[in-house]
């Protein structure tokens, strides 16, 4: 497994990462419907190309999955639906705690499996709001790492 960060994402990257973005959203957001989906797809694109540290990880050269970090906080991480499980989400967050500083993350409410993932990593929650960034009826809990 290799971490790289990437500094210029070029736009046939872009393009696999949002596929990934898409497929793994399609697997964990069972609480988006397919208009929901379409509407947060340019809004993914966006972000990718905007976030402020973006680090994908490869296994034998091949894309597992991404991380997107604004200052302290995990903005986004999606692993590829058949990798799950195989601890590239982990890798990826012990290396923003360890080398990143990271303390925050959000998940929303309705993807139980993540707000797992986050706590067996350290997370608690500690705020809730009753929607999402684009004032959609998903609550978001925010996490902080413990101790920090």
């Amino acid at each position: 497994m290799k971490i790289i960060k990437i500094n210029k994402l070029e736009e046939k990257e872009l393009n696999f990462l949002l596929n990934l973005w898409e497929e793994n959203v399609r697997v964990t957001h069972t609480f988006l419907n397919e208009n929901d989906i379409l509407k947060l797809k340019p809004i993914g694109k966006e972000a990718l190309k905007q976030i402020q540290h973006l680090f994908i990880i490869k296994d034998d050269d091949i894309i597992k999955g991404f991380m997107g970090i604004e200052n302290d906080k995990i903005e986004m991480l999606f692993i590829e639906v058949d990798s799950r499980g195989n601890g590239y989400g982990k890798k990826l967050i012990e290396y923003a705690i360890n080398n990143l500083n990271i303390k925050y993350v959000d998940v929303n409410e309705q993807n139980p499996k993540s707000l797992g993932f986050y706590e067996y990593l350290g997370f608690e929650v500690f705020k809730r709001n009753e929607c999402d960034d684009q004032g959609n009826d998903s609550p978001i809990l925010h996490l902080k790492l413990k101790n920090k």
